[in-house]
């Protein structure tokens, strides 16, 4: 394990609700290296030099050469092999350095859907769980673009139940084949992919396996194009398998392996979709804040009016927080994968177990930040007024290409669920203490308040108590759902989303303030004030949001005195101090507004 991991204390997936992270312990993007920044650069250059030139050609679909064109041009540029070992012809980056890529490039509109299925979804399944020949033989082609690839698991009758696919493999007589003959649905890249991971059964098998399916064994043919509401320049066909012919030796692992291989991949694909999300967001902040500044209504710029402040405003520290979430998991997956192979684990098992091993944060954090992505595209049209709404300005696409985040990679209400889901399986397994700080939690409950606590001498003390008393309220209300329903909470939908709705809000205001708190340490209150800003104005909107979450799963299954109690226990938990929230955000805002982008 390298010395910087060494520093900093293992924590498991899901701790965070328990455990009091040091600020020292995180990674936050102020500390990318100059090797990292010109990598950031290079994907904003290719954006402006080859994608935003050709917006309009892109979603057209009138050249159906021009979007694996980009993709071999991206190819050149080493951007298809961020992932890919170096062996096979690829950069093998960190987790965190391949989220940037994903940040950057998220803001490319259908090109960034392109280029995410086919370096993650696409290519990471033969990564993760080839074998060494298969690796041989796809990545290096994978990794530069000569094969583009694509991710057959959704079916008409399959969406988010995936393992109730009917997809069938038959093996030969001569043992040599497997025929495959299913039809496949949303296939991202599927007009162009030479490459296609099939999820199929074989014969009455319970589960699926996975299979790499070239488009040259014949057999596979499509529907045309679908119309989309966005991402309109994203090739997304039908797929249909008639009799296709696949050799015994492209079934990927083991019989029965790619329902485990499905969710896997799937966990990095919403980590990485929350940080193209983030990513687009920033774009979106920054051409917004151009227009107030140009914009002029009763003789002065709108960007002076106190109502687009407020927006401003909220939309950077809803973008600052996400970011920071992001990438304070992906260096907990980081800091997993070293300890791993440190231990003498293999590489590609280390990968995966690592992202494996927070599951949970890559759930909330999908959800997180395909939800400010679309926060802040509807807050982006409203500043451009009229000409957000016209098909001349950038709102129009930015709007349209948000909204497909919150279904891509599991719907969002199907991320909530499992976070919840996840988390207390591994309560039960033993591998998380949940129930020791929910007893205690009681208890607490029970006691007088200590009114004479004072947190003034502890940098950001009394944030770092209103999170502190954050967790306590999830940890209280969860308990307390877990005690009424026991193994039928599953069956609880809203109740689920609920206390998801408290979890998320607590990591993402928690994350927020260890970044600032590093931050603070390294140069001092005064330069980053207004970061500060941004942590304090979210923090207060967690705690609102928490609260009301909180309220609304009380009032669903706690009655008469149980539910007075808990109320109570939830109010002192979700306790405030005044702060003047106008005033921060106008800090915020005003700061913005003389960058003129989103200068974090």
């Amino acid at each position: 394990m390298s010395t910087a991991a060494e520093a900093r204390e293992a924590i498991k997936g899901g701790e965070f609700l328990i455990k009091e992270t040091q600020a020292s312990d995180i990674f936050i993007p102020e500390e990318w290296s100059e090797e990292q920044k010109m990598i950031a650069q290079t994907c904003q250059d290719f954006l402006e030099q080859e994608v935003y030139t050709q917006l309009d050609e892109i979603d057209s679909m009138q050249h159906p050469e021009l979007m694996p064109g980009l993709l071999d041009k991206a190819g050149e540029l080493g951007l298809l092999g961020t992932s890919v070992p170096e062996q096979y012809g690829g950069f093998g980056m960190n987790f965190n350095t391949s989220m940037l890529v994903a940040e950057v490039l998220g803001a490319g509109h259908s090109f960034a859907v392109a280029i995410s299925a086919h370096t993650g979804i696409g290519t990471l399944p033969i990564l993760y769980y080839g074998n060494e020949s298969q690796k041989s033989k796809y990545l290096p082609k994978l990794g530069t673009g000569e094969w583009k690839a694509a991710y057959c698991l959704t079916e008409p009758d399959s969406g988010s139940d995936a393992n109730s696919g009917k997809t069938k493999a038959v093996l030969t007589d001569d043992g040599k084949h497997y025929i495959i003959n299913g039809q496949k649905m949303w296939i991202t890249n599927g007009g162009f992919a030479d490459i296609y991971i099939v999820f199929a059964k074989i014969d009455d098998d319970k589960n699926l396996s996975a299979f790499i399916v070239e488009k040259d064994f014949g057999g596979i043919t499509m529907n045309e194009e679908e119309k989309k509401m966005g991402i309109k320049g994203s090739s997304t066909r039908q797929v249909f398998l008639n009799d296709c012919k696949v050799p015994v030796e492209n079934l990927l692992s083991e019989r029965e392996n790619g329902f485990k291989i499905a969710v896997n991949i799937l966990n990095i694909g919403r980590i990485k979709l929350g940080a193209a999300a983030f990513g687009a967001s920033k774009a979106v902040i920054s051409n917004a804040v151009n227009y107030a500044n140009e914009r002029k209504q009763f003789g002065t710029s709108i960007s002076s009016f106190g109502a687009i402040k407020h927006k401003l405003a909220q939309m950077a520290s809803k973008v600052f927080v996400s970011e920071s979430a992001h990438y304070r998991a992906g260096q907990n997956i980081d800091d997993a994968y070293e300890a791993m192979v440190a231990e003498g684990m293999d590489e590609a098992q280390a990968k995966l177990k690592s992202v494996e091993e927070f599951a949970i944060e890559c759930a909330i954090l999908k959800v997180h930040g395909s939800e400010v992505l679309d926060y802040t595209v509807d807050e982006g049209v409203q500043i451009y007024g009229g000409m957000g709404f016209s098909a001349e300005g950038p709102m129009d696409r930015a709007y349209r290409d948000a909204r497909i985040n919150r279904i891509f990679e599991g719907t969002n209400e199907i991320n909530r669920m499992l976070s919840i889901d996840m988390l207390l399986k591994r309560t039960m397994k033993g591998k998380i203490d949940l129930m020791s700080p929910a007893m205690a939690v009681q208890k607490e409950l029970m006691s007088i308040p200590d009114f004479g606590a004072t947190d003034d001498d502890v940098p950001f003390g009394k944030e770092k108590k209103v999170i502190a008393n954050l967790k306590k309220a999830g940890l209280m209300v969860a308990g307390a759902a877990v005690q009424k329903y026991m193994q039928k909470l599953g069956e609880e939908q809203e109740i689920l989303m609920n206390l998801a709705d408290m979890l998320i809000e607590g990591y993402a205001a928690e994350s927020a303030l260890l970044r600032v708190e590093k931050l603070v340490a390294g140069q001092g209150e005064e330069a980053v004030s207004t970061q500060i800003d941004m942590m304090r104005v979210y923090l207060y909107d967690a705690v609102e949001k928490a609260a009301s979450s909180g309220k609304q799963a009380i009032y669903a299954f706690a009655e008469g005195d149980e539910q007075r109690m808990m109320l109570m226990g939830l109010k002192r938990f979700t306790k405030l101090e005044p702060y003047n929230l106008k005033n921060a955000r106008r800090r915020i805002a005003d700061y913005i507004i003389e960058k003129n982008e989103y200068p974090f």
